[in-house]
């Protein structure tokens, strides 16, 4: 029997602020010379900075990261398997740009194409594939669309599988970011590919010396910065100089999009200051931990008067640095609280603010199964509840 009188509030709030201990000083994102950019985590999905990242650009060659992605699940799906062979077409072969010289003779693999497509971003490559899979190119972009619209890539639209000049090809910093992070997440077995440096095709030989043509990866951050792993460059004249570049530090990763500058060394050196800047400033940071508990709630009709409540989900962020120790903590409990209560039936709300802006919210759940009391517990809990 319970001998405590019990207060019932509908609504509780409890609300933890932890005292400053030092001020944070975190300095404007570098300036850069591009038309758009952004610096994100894909980790936490959080824009880190940006500047018109929802801007419509050209994406010239950075279009072939949406080529790999489509690929890539047409090989997860079992449609098609990296021995394949494929077919080399006149239009493959004669489409122009950058190219892995291929011909319609050659014996050719899906993942030859591959290696020639993301490494050094040959269009005859992307082309074969997407006539692989689709049976031409324009059917090859309906898939490519399907994709950027499943992943919530919002200014993008597709019309080939190279990144040739078209006025109705598109995208964005963000969206590309946001594609480029789920190509890392989704599709690690293939990741690789975008960190090796130089290719050759064995089929592809120079005609003086017979040797077969090494070409270099045009991501030349990948020789300047170790940290540097990934991506993807482009440039078309309308385009500018484009570049995707994500690099991993003490285990955090940071992707960078830039578009629209004016040399490839402005490129490059924007993508840098942008992850350095990113690695020096910010941090990822366990925001919310399952399983914790978070405060207690009360409970009616209950063998128990009170229940641990507990997050079930993680929750991770990327904050400045030295940010950690001013987030600011409350619980809403939704009330009454009445047993019997199941462990999967939410009994409130963590809300987790940083200077007064709210960065996380998550239900919070009872710690344990909470049975129902005795007759006479429960008809005396029953009476107060009357009252209230």
């Amino acid at each position: 029997m319970k001998t405590s009188l019990k207060i019932l509030n509908c609504l509780i709030i409890i609300v933890f602020a932890p005292i400053a201990n030092s001020i944070v000083i975190v300095p404007k994102p570098p300036e850069i010379k591009v038309e758009s950019y952004v610096l994100y985590s894909p980790n936490t999905g959080t824009i880190i900075a940006s500047e018109e990242e929802t801007n419509q650009i050209k994406p010239a060659s950075i279009t072939k990261l949406m080529t790999a992605y489509t690929v890539f699940h047409a090989i997860k799906e079992e449609q098609i398997a990296m021995a394949d062979p494929v077919r080399v077409s006149d239009y493959a072969m004669s489409v122009g740009g950058s190219t892995m010289f291929l011909n319609q003779y050659m014996d050719v693999t899906v993942e030859d194409l591959i290696q020639g497509m993301i490494i050094i971003s040959g269009n005859d490559a992307s082309v074969a594939l997407a006539e692989h899979i689709a049976g031409n190119e324009e059917t090859f972009a309906i898939y490519m669309n399907m994709y950027a619209e499943a992943l919530g890539m919002k200014n993008t639209n597709y019309t080939n599988s190279s990144g040739l000049e078209d006025e109705e090809h598109f995208s964005s910093a963000l969206d590309i970011a946001m594609l480029a992070g789920r190509i890392i997440d989704e599709f690690p077995e293939h990741f690789h590919y975008y960190s090796q440096q130089t290719y050759q095709f064995d089929q592809a030989k120079d005609l003086k010396t017979g040797k077969p043509i090494v070409q270099y990866n045009r991501n030349r951050l990948l020789r300047r910065d170790s940290s540097v792993d990934g991506m993807k460059t482009g440039y078309t004249k309308s385009a500018g100089y484009c570049l995707v570049a994500t690099a991993q530090r003490d285990g955090t990763r940071l992707i960078a999009v830039v578009t629209g500058a004016k040399s490839s060394d402005e490129r490059n050196n924007a993508a840098t200051a942008l992850l350095n800047y990113g690695f020096r400033f910010f941090e990822e940071r366990t925001i919310i931990e399952a399983g914790k508990d978070y405060g207690q709630a009360q409970v009616w009709k209950g063998a128990s008067d009170s229940v641990e409540m507990v997050a079930q989900e993680e929750v991770e962020l990327t904050i400045a640095k030295g940010m950690y120790g001013e987030i600011e903590s409350s619980i809403e409990v939704f009330g009454p609280v009445i047993a019997p209560m199941p462990l999967d039936q939410p009994i409130g709300k963590l809300t987790m603010k940083l200077e007064g802006k709210v960065i996380a919210e998550t239900n919070l759940f009872p710690g344990k199964i909470i049975e129902e009391d005795s007759l006479w517990g429960w008809l005396y809990d029953s009476a107060l509840l009357l009252f209230e």
